[in-house]
């Protein structure tokens, strides 16, 4: 009978790990810019032949991490990628430090909370508490993605994330010169005020900070008669006081000079 070497071990180590290496790189290649890749593009990006990248597509699309559109001859992430997501975001320390926090606030406020945290791009729910005694009840869905310019978790990560983070605030200052005004208002009362005349909502949004950065926002979210626009309100006020102690259980003493914006 053969008997296994050491070189044998260790070549199928190395190979593992170069299949996870590369399956990790495919699925990474994908973005919310560009959410739809070509077999193409997925070998380019892979460095290898067609023949591996349609081998490895293969394998991720049994794993439900990849699907395959056959009438654009397109592939996207699979329905497996938010299982996986939605694990990662109930892991964060943001998310089980705040819980408590949040559940303070729902309380006080009688209104949902969100916790929001920024994915590269634009705020991501990763934690909803709501208001139970309530008849309505507002439930905001854990993953959504929030608009950056007209949300107010949005305009808050626009206020005190380096420019340098936020790929499209130089855009979207140019095409409303207004939200500059606006961010320095935010970073003077620490929070944003938004009611958008769509859904009939508004809601009050305010920082978090680990040390000197921001690390998410937390807000209330609530009917506009419901939630007051004034940042002196006393709802306005009991986020300001939650979202300080958080602050600076994380290590915050105090919120940073915010970044001057692009």
């Amino acid at each position: 009978m053969a008997t296994r070497t050491a070189r044998d071990t260790t070549a199928e180590s190395s190979s593992s790990i170069q299949t996870v290496q590369r399956a990790a790189l495919i699925l990474d290649s994908f973005t919310v810019s560009r959410p739809h890749l070509s077999l193409n593009e997925i070998t380019a990006r892979l460095g290898a032949s067609k023949a591996t990248a349609h081998r490895y597509t293969k394998a991720l699309r049994a794993a439900n991490l990849l699907r395959y559109d056959d009438r654009t001859a397109l592939y996207s992430l699979g329905p497996q990628v938010l299982t996986l997501a939605a694990a990662a975001r109930a892991a964060l320390p943001i998310v089980t430090a705040a819980e408590p926090y949040m559940d303070r606030l729902v309380q006080l406020a009688g209104q949902t909370v969100v916790l929001s945290i920024w994915d590269g791009e634009s705020p991501t729910v990763v934690r909803s508490a709501d208001n139970t005694d309530h008849l309505i009840r507002i439930s905001v869905r854990v993953g959504s993605r929030l608009d950056l310019a007209t949300s107010a978790q949005g305009r808050v990560f626009c206020a005190y994330l380096p420019p340098d983070q936020v790929p499209a605030l130089g855009k979207l200052l140019r095409r409303a010169p207004e939200l500059r005004a606006e961010l320095d208002w935010i970073r003077e009362h620490g929070l944003s005020v938004n009611s958008p005349s769509e859904n009939g909502l508004h809601t009050i949004a305010a920082p978090v900070f680990e040390g000197d950065a921001i690390i998410a926002t937390m807000a209330i979210v609530g009917t506009s008669v419901d939630v007051p626009r004034q940042a002196d309100s006393p709802m306005a006020e009991a986020l300001l006081e939650i979202t300080r102690d958080l602050s600076q259980r994380l290590g915050n003493n105090g919120a940073p000079h915010a970044e001057a914006t692009a």
